[in-house]
């Protein structure tokens, strides 16, 4: 019996034609679903593409320098506006007021404004709001700091209250030295301000005891002029004050004398100064 003979079997080569048409297959149907679950914007890309062009196709400007030393402090932002609709300036715009307020204060030398481009002081004497040896504000002290206050309560310049001595020595329960005293009687005028409406993170208060003086300590007139409280007041709301006197600290500015008056100059008189007022 004559056995059957077996056909030869050649290897096929084109069998990757079949893994890699499934591939593409599944290939092309990714991509057909992803296109078909998204939505392109087009206002998003005209967005875009305009801006990629405004910063590629626009001509070239020129850098600006930086200048140090020389910005404009942050209360200029902060100033009213004057009658004409113009910026005013804030101490300037406080200085005023205070003269159409206190003008015969300012005239008999009580109250006293002096200025230059940084700071604006205010000094009055201490026996205008304390009593000798004494930080507890009188009568007419609750009356000149409410009108003070009111004043300066629109604007945002920092305030610094500092008080000040004369050289006679002090030593009771409640002030043991002029510091104490010194302290305690800003302290007082700055509870007074906050009191009647301006904001008590513009405010702080310092004493400088006796060591500080405007005048003779070795006569009555001088120790009476040098019992004072000045309030400093800020034109820049970041720079703090570092020095309490103009005419130690602060150059003269260009046209101004460093403790130029801005109201009207005068002698303080006797009945006002006593020399008995600590």
């Amino acid at each position: 019996m004559s056995r059957r003979k077996r056909s030869e079997e050649f290897p096929n080569h084109e069998r990757w034609l079949v893994s890699y048409a499934d591939f593409i297959t599944l290939l092309f149907a990714f991509f057909v679903v992803m296109y078909s679950i998204s939505s392109l914007n087009e206002d998003k890309y005209k967005i875009i593409a305009e801006s990629l062009g405004d910063v590629f196709m626009q001509a070239e400007r020129p850098a600006q320098l930086i200048s140090v030393g020389e910005e404009t402090p942050r209360a200029i932002a902060q100033e009213p506006e004057g009658v004409s609709g113009q910026i005013q300036d804030p101490l300037e715009g406080i200085a005023q007021s205070l003269r159409q307020a206190f003008g015969g204060m300012l005239a008999d030398g009580r109250l006293k404004l002096r200025g230059n481009e940084t700071w604006l002081e205010i000094e009055l004497n201490s026996s205008l709001l304390f009593s000798s040896g004494d930080a507890i504000p009188n009568d007419s002290a609750l009356l000149l700091i409410e009108g003070i206050a009111k004043i300066l309560a629109p604007y945002r310049n920092p305030i610094k209250v500092e008080g000040y001595t004369d050289n006679l020595p002090i030593s009771t329960a409640s002030y043991p030295t002029n510091w104490e005293l010194s302290a305690a009687r800003a302290a007082s005028v700055v509870r007074l301000l906050a009191a009647h409406g301006v904001t008590p993170a513009r405010l702080s208060a310092v004493g400088y005891g006796e060591y500080q003086p405007v005048a003779d300590n070795r006569n009555a007139l001088g120790r009476a002029r040098n019992r004072r409280v000045v309030l400093a007041i800020s034109r820049d709301l970041d720079i703090p004050r570092l020095s309490s006197t103009f005419d130690t600290a602060m150059p003269p500015d260009v046209g101004m004398q460093p403790a130029e008056i801005l109201g009207t100059q005068g002698a303080v008189p006797d009945s006002v100064n006593s020399p008995s007022s600590r």
